[in-house]
């Protein structure tokens, strides 16, 4: 393959994994109509479980397919965040959880959006991802059909809270340290390198 296939091959709209990122996209209103509106917990639940599957299934095909894309690389992240910021939102609203931790998390996210113009004004690209970052994610991403499990009258409802605030409150913790980490790099980025 020439550095032409793969340039062309990564700007590339049409993919699998692009497909099912667009799917998830859209699952994120259908999400909170049928939290907030119909308060159908069994069903929300099967959409954050459906997104999370999807999730991890367009990471996998983009690399067994060879189907990564530019779009994909934005769009991926992008619909976790959405999917993120919208369950809090409804759980705040529903009173599942407390408003301060909405705050914490999306508030994590906020002031990392601040750094990206110490990178972009030094023609560099956003810092690698960081693994930690991705587990307090799974975790995150873990936490919430656990918990609104928790909401629903069943025998299994003290456990899967269990398991859901577990994974909450140690999500929430390697969430917010590694936006730390992120914004020390970013700190670095700007005293190390001069602006072009």
């Amino acid at each position: 393959m020439t550095t032409d296939d793969k340039t062309v091959r990564s700007d590339r709209i049409l993919t699998i994994p692009n497909v099912l990122s667009i799917i998830r996209l859209i699952g994120v209103p259908i999400f909170l109509y049928v939290l907030l509106v119909l308060e159908a917990d069994w069903w929300a639940f099967g959409l954050l479980v459906a997104s999370g599957v999807t999730d991890w299934l367009d990471g996998k095909l983009a690399r067994l397919l060879d189907q990564s894309s530019r779009l994909g690389a934005l769009l991926d992240p992008l619909v976790d965040r959405l999917y993120t910021l919208a369950t809090l939102i409804g759980f705040v609203i529903r009173g599942i959880v407390p408003w301060w931790l909405a705050v914490l998390l999306i508030g994590r996210d906020a002031v990392l959006a601040l750094t990206l113009p110490v990178y972009k004004r030094r023609d560099l690209p956003p810092p690698d991802v960081i693994y930690l970052g991705k587990a307090a994610t799974f975790a995150l991403m873990s936490a919430f059909p656990w918990i609104l499990a928790a909401q629903v009258d069943w025998s299994g409802a003290a456990a899967a809270g269990a398991f859901g605030y577990a994974f909450l409150i140690w999500g929430t913790a390697v969430y917010v340290w590694t936006g730390g980490l992120y914004v020390w790099k970013a700190i670095a980025v700007a005293r190390a390198l001069p602006l072009k």
